[in-house]
């Protein structure tokens, strides 16, 4: 342990030396202060948070990632060229411990600068909430700066309904086409991960609050609503009436609204208005003359109060440090076999790859690299294609795999990130990924030829 701490100070020595690090102290401060001083929001608590959160968030995530493979790379491949690393290695120290010593440096380095950077957003947050209209601020104070969690209704088996749908549906007719079959069910499929709410007609939700019935007494609840008009009108919001309480019970929450398609709405409901058993009934009705369809999947979901922002902001740095312990492990990775520029460009390729998953999922869509003509609809083809599609296939796992734990979208909706989900990412992004990448540099490193270090490229 004392050999993985004497490593780690070096490397904050070294890191220290670097003038890309200082640039990056400047710029966080930049875009952590000036920037939100510069962009002016528009004074509603959305393009508040906007601004002052997912902007400066994003941004602090940005540069610490540019920073972190910039050092990752440069602490160990600069080492080994300058022939410093030989030095080393002929003291008792084994290369591994080099390796996760220089990975801890520069991993408690990003997460004093998190920590410092998320600090000053914190703080800025709550000082610039006060010049926001009372109004407002009881907005972000009820929607934003607090931890909400989510029910959902019980979703059944998907795959389950189709199969149970399709053989109704053949029942005396058998079709013995497997892609007829395929393509039957496929339509059942997206039938059944919607709810049409023709004119005039009401769809139930029941939600069982169990245990959470006596933490929610009192306590303001949330309606979230998602739905798409099966055609447009000259206004753009659609009739909708909804009715929340228990059907046997006087006590009821009813509000006629107006709202638009393709966009999420909240509505604030009175509390209390679950029955004896814990079940809260929410109706909605389609006053309007058009169809409305409701996804089951992200249509509806009531919201109520879990925690404080405060340990929820905490919950988001720790994730964003996990990414920034998987971007340090690339770069080490990187430079245990590589030289420095060739490792810095190797990992910073690989990040825009990653940002790029829009382009690799349209690839893996069409199942070729050649695209699709927009004017003939044909999908082009190449001989690569298998290959290619596979590999993308791969790497869009993976990516999704650390995307899936974003934590700037919660925050910026005060959605609840869960102590599960953030021990959840710590074992997927930092053992999992990380531990590979970190057992690969190692074996990487412990075969390199030190004394031909400065001759690598």
């Amino acid at each position: 342990m004392q050999r993985l701490l004497t490593i780690t100070w070096l490397t904050w020595k070294a890191a220290l030396r670097f003038r890309l690090f200082w640039v990056i102290a400047v710029l966080l401060i930049g875009s952590v202060i000036v920037l939100p001083l510069v962009i002016r929001d528009d004074g509603t608590a959305r393009g508040f948070t906007q601004i002052l959160l997912t902007y400066t968030l994003s941004v602090v995530t940005a540069l610490l990632g540019l920073c972190t493979l910039w050092l990752s790379c440069g602490t160990l491949a600069r080492d080994i060229e300058e022939n410093q690393m030989q030095m080393v290695c002929v003291k008792p120290v084994g290369r591994w411990q080099v390796w996760l010593g220089k990975w801890l440096g520069i991993v408690s380095l990003d997460a004093v600068l998190l920590a410092l950077a998320g600090a000053c957003i914190f703080f800025l947050l709550q000082f610039r909430a006060q010049e926001l209209p009372p109004a407002q601020q009881k907005i972000l104070r009820e929607e934003v700066f607090v931890a909400r969690g989510s029910i959902k209704e019980p979703q059944p088996d998907l795959e389950q309904q189709v199969e149970q749908v399709f053989r109704e549906q053949t029942k005396g007719t058998p079709v013995n086409n497997p892609v007829a079959v395929a393509a039957a069910k496929e339509i059942i499929r997206e039938r059944l991960k919607v709810s049409g709410l023709m004119p005039n007609t009401m769809r139930r939700w029941t939600m069982d609050l169990g245990y959470r019935t006596a933490l929610l007494r009192d306590e303001p609840l949330f309606v979230r609503i998602k739905f798409h008009a099966a055609s447009t009108n000259l206004l753009g919001t659609f009739r909708t009436v909804l009715d929340v309480g228990d059907p046997n019970s006087p006590l009821h929450d009813r509000q006629y609204l107006s709202l638009s398609d393709n966009s999420f709405h909240e509505i604030k409901i009175a509390p209390n208005l679950w029955n004896e058993k814990g079940v809260l009934t929410v109706n909605l009705e389609n006053r309007d003359n058009v169809m409305l369809i409701v996804p089951n999947d992200e249509g509806f979901e009531i919201l109520y109060r879990e925690g404080s922002f405060g340990i929820n902001f905490i919950r988001a740095l720790l994730i964003i440090l996990f990414w920034l312990a998987l971007l340090a492990a690339l770069g080490l990775a990187a430079a245990s076999f590589l030289s420095f520029p060739v490792a810095a460009f190797v990992s910073a390729s690989l990040m825009l790859v990653a940002l790029s998953s829009g382009t690799l999922a349209s690839v893996v869509e069409s199942g070729t690299i050649m695209g699709v003509n927009e004017e003939t609809g044909e999908v082009g083809q190449s001989v690569v294609d298998a290959p290619v599609v596979l590999l993308f296939k791969a790497m869009l796992s993976i990516f999704k795999m650390v995307e899936g734990y974003s934590p700037v979208d919660a925050l910026s909706t005060g959605r609840s990130i869960e102590w599960m989900t953030v021990a959840a990412a710590f074992g997927q992004i930092v053992l999992v990924l990380g531990g590979v990448v970190a057992l690969f540099g190692i074996w990487m490193f412990t075969r390199r030829e030190l004394a031909a270090g400065n001759t690598g490229g």
